[in-house]
């Protein structure tokens, strides 16, 4: 069965719930872990008042007997403790929609003058369950040696050159969770700070780009045969539908546009020594594709990166209608963020670990993790046999 998944909820519903379709039978279940990345999607500084309400942590109504996976789809149900979408006192119609968001389009598309139905669902409450899906998916790759690790590159013009590689990722780690804007590097996570600061003082919101390193992915994933089983292109769709990213890239991204060949395309080498890793023992100088060739991975750490626009409810406002009327007024106000890439980061890395995950699914089947992981040793010794 394709490794799968669906999100059901709203906003300021009683809960969110996510149903996992497509898990091998007898996979651990790192409740602690799961639970953590929903923490960590939490936090991060310039976040609004709801973090301060809300204690994300699941509950697993199907599919997990005794922590582990029974083979049936895995559901998990994060609640809501700000649930109040009924009481039309603390969740009133919203007649003026905020420039940026999904209000306008999306009250005409249901033919309503009222935006509140529309920002319910688009709010990105709605990533909790896909962190809850990838935390999940990433139990599956840990047993097959795959990590991932994600951080915020940059906060508007406040940017950290830190370099990630197979080496020192780990000990970035630490790093990246003692800083409040979840960067590796504590001098640009101060002048992040400032940033977000000095936008709050004026009322206003700020962006920036995430990055997501997915370490020790065997040669194969994904496929060139259909451009539906692409890996460098789910990993696209997937961080696209994250709530305010308007763009992705892989590896080097839209650099390759400003080089000759010769300084983009990664040379290939082979290194016996390291025949027994991941990547079989073909090495790469530099990995400016981010660990996908034609759709597959091709044994180097894949790399994505997403741009976050900044958060479209401003303190202050901007330039709107009220559909009742049409009259020109300013956008209304709703409870938000006055940055949230940070927790960006999170979901970026969680949704791409995810279909990492699919892809692995889609090459090692089987209904048992046993079954699973046999015939990844098989693949891998059938493929260092080749060399």
């Amino acid at each position: 069965m394709a490794l799968d998944y669906q999100t059901a909820g709203e906003s300021h519903g009683p809960g969110l719930v996510v149903v996992v379709s497509g898990m091998p039978a007898g996979l651990g279940v790192d409740f602690e872990f799961v639970n953590k990345e929903l923490e960590r999607r939490q936090g991060g500084f310039g976040r609004g008042g709801r973090m301060g309400i809300e204690e994300d942590r699941v509950e697993a109504l199907s599919g997990i007997r005794r922590g582990k996976t029974t083979g049936s789809p895995v559901t998990f149900l994060i609640r809501n403790k700000d649930s109040r979408l009924d009481d039309e006192k603390k969740t009133p119609a919203i007649h003026r929609p905020r420039p940026g968001h999904a209000d306008l389009a999306g009250s005409i598309k249901w033919l309503t003058t009222d935006c509140r139905d529309t920002l319910e669902r688009a709010s990105a409450r709605e990533t909790a369950p896909r962190v809850a899906a990838g935390a999940l998916a990433r139990c599956l790759l840990r047993e097959f040696g795959i990590e991932t690790f994600g951080f915020v590159r940059s906060i508007r013009d406040g940017g950290s050159a830190v370099e990630v590689t197979e080496s020192n990722w780990r000990s970035l780690i630490a790093a990246r969770d003692a800083s409040e804007t979840y960067c590796p590097d504590a001098a640009a996570s101060a002048k992040q700070i400032e940033i977000i600061r000095a936008a709050k003082h004026d009322k206003d919101t700020v962006g920036g780009r995430v990055e997501a390193h997915v370490f020790g992915c065997p040669p194969g994933l994904g496929s060139c045969m259909d451009w539906r089983d692409k890996l460098d292109a789910r990993l696209a769709y997937a961080v696209m539908g994250v709530q305010a990213i308007k763009a992705v890239e892989i590896g080097l991204g839209v650099g390759v546009g400003t080089r000759p060949g010769s300084a983009v395309h990664d040379a290939i080498r082979f290194d016996a020594a390291r025949r027994g890793e991941s990547c079989l023992g073909f090495t790469r100088d530099t990995n400016n594709a981010g660990g996908t060739e034609g759709g597959m991975t091709n044994g180097q750490p894949v790399v994505v990166r997403a741009t976050m626009k900044p958060i479209s409810t401003l303190l202050r406002g901007m330039p709107s209608v009220d559909l009742k009327t049409t009259r020109a007024e300013q956008s209304q106000y709703e409870r938000s963020d006055i940055c949230a890439v940070p927790a960006a980061s999170v979901v970026v890395e969680n949704v791409a670990a995810f279909e990492v995950a699919r892809c692995l699914r889609d090459k090692f089947a089987g209904d048992s993790m046993a079954e699973a992981l046999e015939q990844y040793r098989a693949f891998m010794s059938a493929a260092r046999a080749l060399a």
